[in-house]
């Protein structure tokens, strides 16, 4: 099979992104860039986002998952901590998350160290999730080998019987992890690719510096 995408092109022409006009903390640009998106430009789950692990078998693999909560400290989602993007984040809690919001033509590139929230706040967060959404925490054995859908059905079934009625307690193995920054870069396309690239570093004082990469 050959499949030749050489003409696959696109003129990014929405907006502009100058060392000049962004804030000294980037995670007041985050914030202003994530509220446009989500309001004025049709993205769904403009939270999505992709976060990249080392594997326990040495290979990088990243996958989309959820943001929940953004503060100065840090970005917020949550998982089975036994599944084999918990595991390993535990085994190697340094990570990169990504965001590219293809319609307002921007992406953001986040290095950070992932720590576990506290279980109150991860059980706040699960209590407020829907029912299915809880039970289904409990059902699955995230990215172990199942043998049909069957079994998660089943499974699911069976649980929804024994919590009948009852408030139902979040897993120990589920919970939330923070992604605490060191490092995030701004894209913005911009004609003849010549896009605009901001990267903001954290210093040993906890400031940050900012500065223009070539794109």
């Amino acid at each position: 099979m050959n499949a030749d995408l050489g003409n696959y092109r696109k003129s990014y022409e929405k907006g502009e992104l100058l060392l000049d006009n962004v804030p000294e903390n980037p995670i007041e640009l985050f914030r202003d860039w994530f509220v446009e998106v989500d309001t004025h430009f049709d993205i769904e789950e403009a939270n999505a986002m992709t976060i990249s692990t080392l594997g326990l078998d040495g290979y990088p693999k990243s996958r989309v998952v959820l943001l929940k909560k953004y503060t100065h400290e840090g970005f917020i989602f949550y998982t089975n901590y036994n599944s084999e993007k918990g595991k390993a984040i535990i085994e190697n809690p340094n990570v990169c998350l990504s965001f590219f919001w293809h319609s307002a033509e921007r992406q953001i590139i986040i290095k950070g160290k992932a720590e576990k929230i506290s279980e109150n706040l991860s059980d706040g967060y699960f209590e407020s999730r829907p029912r299915g959404s809880q039970l289904g925490a409990i059902v699955s054995n995230q990215s172990e080998v199942v043998k049909d859908r069957a079994e998660l059905e089943n499974k699911l079934k069976a649980l929804e019987s024994k919590f009948e009625g009852k408030e139902i307690e979040r897993p120990k193995n589920w919970g939330g992890f923070i992604i605490k920054p060191v490092e995030l870069e701004f894209w913005q396309g911009r004609p003849n690719r010549l896009h605009d690239r901001i990267r903001y570093q954290l210093q040993n004082d906890f400031n940050w510096k900012k500065e223009r990469l070539a794109p």
